[in-house]
């Protein structure tokens, strides 16, 4: 038996589920069971994340039914997995990534582009990384504050209390709502969250069964990109209260990564470049944010 930690959203069921079909896959022989768990994250609608402790809210309770033995794996996005974590636990295995961009989902059939919405529309979003680069682009938008789930988002488009909503890409995708997408945004200028799209299984890092288990569900490519991400945002020491992202790819043995930094109100975006070997991931992310520290982003950061 195998039991899988995870949320209880929609989106977080179809994350797990992945994961449980994947393993299946595997080994038909063995069992699997979802264990629905509800986190503070879920809990706290009514507030930003960067208000009441950032993403991590939605990790702790998980991790905690790991630590205790009452679930054997985790499935995280990977965008809410802090860059700390108990050192009993590991992540076993990254999948391969869905569309890491952002996207813009509107009111109108006609509305297709960020640059086409009305002056003044009123752009739902709770992401300060959204909120800054979304400013920077048009700053006669309104954005409202918008929490809860894909569902709940796109409701309150469909009622007309907004004209348009930010969301990721991936959680449209795996929900089955694609073509509720108006555009992709250009992950080179509107950069995405750390990880975005991606999905960290994790498992307590004595339990090696499990850990063997979950090794052919790790894609390589994946990780690689994630790392440089993950090194980026650990060494600015980022937390949700400030507009930042980063985004890698791989070419070959080429891993091409892109960052940010700003200023919630977005008059002020720092963004930097480095491309090097796939195997100094880790190093490049630390190198593009020094790079970024050094011009100026460790004002923004305190």
């Amino acid at each position: 038996m195998i039991r899988i930690a995870t949320r209880g959203s929609k989106l977080a069921l179809w994350q797990a589920g992945f994961v449980r079909d994947a393993v299946l896959s595997g080994d038909r022989a063995v069992s699997v069971e979802l264990v629905v768990i509800k986190t503070r994250g879920d809990e706290i609608v009514d507030r930003p994340l960067s208000a009441v402790g950032g993403k991590g809210l939605f990790v702790k309770e998980i991790e905690a039914a790991l630590l205790e033995g009452r679930a054997d794996v985790a499935v995280h996005s990977m965008k809410d997995l802090p860059v700390e974590m108990p050192v009993q636990l590991v992540v076993a295995a990254v999948p391969a990534r869905e569309d890491a961009r952002d996207a813009l989902v509107t009111w109108s059939s006609n509305i297709s582009t960020i640059e086409a919405l009305p002056q003044g529309a009123r752009v739902g979003t709770s992401s300060l990384r959204r909120q800054c680069q979304l400013r920077a682009l048009r700053p006669d938008l309104e954005i409202v504050a918008l929490r809860g789930n894909v569902d709940t988002r796109l409701g309150k488009l469909d009622g007309g209390e907004l004209e348009a909503v930010l969301l990721a890409t991936a959680g449209l995708v795996r929900l089955g709502f694609s073509d509720r997408i108006a555009q992709r945004l250009d992950a080179r200028t509107f950069v995405p969250a750390i990880g975005q799209g991606a999905l960290a299984i994790q498992c307590r890092r004595d339990d090696q069964a499990t850990i063997a288990r979950l090794a052919p569900l790790h894609h390589l490519v994946t990780a690689i990109a994630v790392q440089a991400e993950r090194a980026f945002l650990k060494r600015l020491q980022g937390d949700c209260q400030t507009p930042l992202g980063a985004h890698a790819t791989v070419e070959g043995e080429t891993l091409h990564l892109i960052g940010l930094v700003g200023t919630p109100d977005g008059t002020k975006i720092l963004r930097g470049g480095r491309s090097g070997p796939s195997a100094q991931s880790e190093a490049l992310g630390i190198a593009l944010a020094d790079e970024l520290l050094t011009n100026g982003a460790d004002q923004i950061l305190r």
